[in-house]
């Protein structure tokens, strides 16, 4: 039986914070070399992220530095829908890389894991991964994922610098953030708001970090919403975030490049200060260290604003996850396996942090976070100290749309209203939940 949300909210912000304190026994044991792994080459497919590639690297590099004879190839997919749907082909087609790193949550659901993934339920590893993680990646009673990377959040990562140069204070409510980007607009030349809609997962933050809002207004929502009786459409709380988006476009406060700017971009505005708020995941936090190191120290993060700020607070992810299909078979299956025990470990986790900065905690158990992290790190992880973090909706419901990246460039580019924008994407999200046979769809 799922838990309420309330609980499971509970529980990840518990959890995920514990995993920065934790320093007790590894992730299960690895064999150094040889063994079933001899002579064996693995693919290892991530998207094509600077962070994500250097982390794939890292885990790959230190994982055959261990293991003589097995060598891991990485590849690279595309972000977003485009790669969504590669990884959807390549497992339809038997032609999946035997590792893979995919979505935790539901959008791991679309993959029909039970019949297309090698579970990992009798790994003893398992046991030493956040509880959160495990169901993020569990189907059918089976788990099938390793972690990759830390917890993040979807929030705004903001400039500091021009914050103080203006006597601006982190905004508690949608009201004060506009109020906020108003004196933005009329000081300084700098874009009140970023947006970077040449890669279109980077329009999702304003419908999808508001989640938090969501549930402290409503908190039975992902219940409701996956049993079909509750849509964004028709719920008041859940329809803010599409009209928060467009009224920051119909103020004019985004950058003038928004339809053609980059992620790499929008982390460059927001190094620079040419533009002060950015809606984004908090993975960004390594991008800015390996590109704008000279920044780090002016960038912070807070929580998408809501309508009460006795409840503001921050929306979170679980970890991406690493997978391997069930096409990889004999001795690269046993391959596959230990590299998946070593991403599942606290050696796992040290190469993780030497190859990309961490941008929250991680979910294993006896993995450290340096204590020179960067502020906006330390700023999630205060909001994970005093309990005001809630998981993002894909990890308590696992119906979720792939086209709503679509839907919000259409909303932030002033194309479609916020309202028409939810009712389509409610029929998307209907089509998945159909798929699933979710009742009440």
């Amino acid at each position: 039986m799922r838990k309420p949300a309330s609980q499971r909210a509970r529980a990840l912000v518990a959890l995920a914070a514990a995993a920065v304190l934790a320093t007790g026994c590894s992730a299960g044991s690895l064999t150094s070399s040889g063994g079933d792994g001899e002579g064996v080459t693995l693919s290892f497919l991530a998207s094509n992220g600077p962070e994500d590639i250097a982390i794939a690297e890292g885990l790959a590099n230190a994982f055959m530095a261990q293991n003589e004879g097995v060598t891991v190839e990485v590849e690279q997919r595309p972000q977003g829908t485009e790669g969504d749907n590669l990884v959807k082909t390549r497992l339809a087609t038997g032609d999946m890389a035997d590792v893979f790193v995919y979505n935790s949550g539901s959008l791991l659901q679309a993959l029909d894991p039970a019949q297309t993934l090698v579970p990992v339920t009798d790994q003893p590893w398992t046991k030493d991964l956040d509880k959160t993680f495990v169901d993020a990646v569990s189907g059918n009673g089976q788990v099938f994922g390793a972690p990759i990377g830390t917890v993040q959040a979807g929030a705004i990562m903001y400039n500091k610098a021009v914050y103080a140069q203006l006597g601006l204070t982190i905004p508690q409510t949608w009201d004060e953030f506009m109020a906020n980007n108003a004196v933005i607009a009329e000081r300084t030349d700098a874009a009140p708001v970023i947006q970077t809609y040449r890669e279109t997962w980077t329009s999702q933050l304003f419908v999808l970090g508001d989640f938090r809002n969501v549930l402290q207004t409503e908190p039975t929502f992902p219940e409701q919403y996956t049993a079909g009786k509750v849509k964004y459409a028709t719920s008041a709380a859940a329809l803010r975030g599409f009209q928060h988006q467009q009224a920051v476009h119909d103020a004019g406060y985004m950058n003038e490049d928004f339809g053609s700017a980059t992620y790499n971009d929008g982390l460059r505005m927001l190094a620079e200060g040419t533009g002060v708020h950015y809606p984004i995941l908090t993975s960004a936090i390594g991008e800015l260290v390996a590109s704008h190191a000279d920044a780090v120290g002016n960038i912070g993060v807070f929580g998408l604003p809501g309508p009460d700020a006795a409840t503001n607070g921050i929306t979170v992810w679980t970890p991406s996850g690493a997978y391997t299909p069930q096409t990889t078979q004999g001795a690269k299956r046993d391959a596959a396996l230990r590299f998946l025990a070593f991403i599942a470990s606290p050696a796992g986790c040290q190469a993780t942090t030497e190859a990309a900065t961490p941008t929250g905690p991680y979910v294993v158990k006896g993995c450290e976070l340096p204590a020179d992290v960067p502020p906006a790190v330390q700023d999630v992880q205060a909001y994970l100290s005093r309990g005001a973090a809630s998981p993002a909706l894909e990890f308590l419901s696992p119906v979720k749309g792939p086209n709503l990246e679509n839907l919000t460039v259409e909303v932030g580019s002033g194309i479609r209203s916020a309202e028409d924008a939810a009712a389509l994407y409610d029929q998307d999200v209907a089509q998945q939940a159909q798929q699933l046979g979710l009742e009440g769809w």
